[in-house]
């Protein structure tokens, strides 16, 4: 799918593509396409000259060659944005960036909520937006902005789970669910800041390469400032997550010491019944003890059971029971 934008009074205006004619009649500044097929490849090729990578080209690159100057003198760049939502784990999608005949070229396999906001941003606040570099610099920008409430979300989530962790009454299948809770997070978290290091390379590419003006360069210092704030975020929250995971393993051991701790008294106050019974039955005389002393078993059994008392009494007494 192609969505093709032009400049319409500092405004993107999207026209809608269903041929080939209604791409050569149109002068972009922006030209996205979402898992675009042959024809539509064929179509960029044949009216820009500009070779679009496959899905396997923009996967596979190389960290140390994902931004670079081809030999036509076309830019190219590849950066991760992130996706967060509530239905599916969280991801990155890699997309890739040409900038090439003062136009903005980029390729990516779905649609991205980011894409999203830009768009739908640059149509409601006129003069945003100059040219295609002004584009590239908006969807870096949404990116941060999108990363940060994806932050917010991971501290509200991890507030739930402290709430939980906190409870007096932990059982193990509260355990469970904020194990499985706080691994999510910790997930999105290490994702957020591996994009965030993605997006910080590619605008310092920008910035490096002389590419932009004096307004867009403070715009690209404005962004980087932002993603360092977001790094103090993440480290928090890295430590806010290691804190929980110890403090929910640290019940679990409780939890489980205090099954061993009801096995361990059971047996120690079992042991002088256990004992009883054994020196009854070999010091009567005789095949049948109670031909001997009618109140033997009686009374063999009523010591079994004060023997068995005694400890749970003692225990119970010293508060070792609680």
């Amino acid at each position: 799918m192609i969505n093709v934008f032009v400049l319409h009074n500092g405004r993107l205006s999207q026209i809608n593509v269903e041929n080939r004619a209604d791409l050569e009649n149109t002068l972009p500044i922006w030209v996205d396409l979402t898992d675009p097929n042959e024809e539509e490849r064929e179509w960029v090729k044949s009216i820009y000259g500009v070779t679009l990578p496959g899905e396997d080209e923009v996967k596979d690159i190389e960290a140390s060659a994902r931004y670079y100057e081809a030999d036509n003198g076309d830019l190219h760049l590849r950066t991760d944005f992130l996706i967060d939502d509530d239905d599916e784990p969280a991801r990155t999608v890699t997309v890739a960036f040409i900038l090439a005949r003062d136009i903005l070229f980029s390729v990516h396999t779905i649609d991205l909520p980011v894409f999203r906001l830009v768009r739908m941003r640059a149509r409601s606040r006129p003069g945003s937006i100059a040219d295609y570099k002004d584009v590239l610099l908006d969807l870096y920008a949404t990116d941060a902005e999108y990363s940060a409430d994806a932050l917010e979300g991971i501290y509200q989530n991890l507030e739930d789970v402290s709430r939980s962790v906190l409870q007096k009454d932990f059982s193990d299948q509260d355990a469970a669910a904020a194990l499985n809770s706080i691994a999510q997070e910790e997930d999105l978290n290490g994702r957020i800041r591996r994009n965030m290091m993605d997006t910080r390379r590619a605008v310092s590419f920008l910035m490096r390469g002389r590419l932009l003006n004096a307004d867009q360069f403070e715009e690209a210092r404005q962004i980087l400032r932002d993603i360092e704030s977001l790094d103090g975020h993440t480290s928090f929250l890295f430590d806010k997550i290691n804190f929980l995971m110890d403090a929910t393993v640290g019940f679990i051991n409780i939890n489980q010491n205090k099954i061993i701790k009801i096995f361990s008294v059971a047996s120690v106050a079992f042991l002088p019944p256990t004992l009883i019974a054994s020196i009854y039955g070999m010091n009567f005389k005789g095949w049948f003890p109670e031909l001997e002393w009618q109140l033997g078993y009686p009374f063999a059994l009523l010591l079994m059971v004060a023997s068995a008392i005694t400890p749970f009494w003692y225990f119970r007494r010293r508060g070792w029971l609680k």
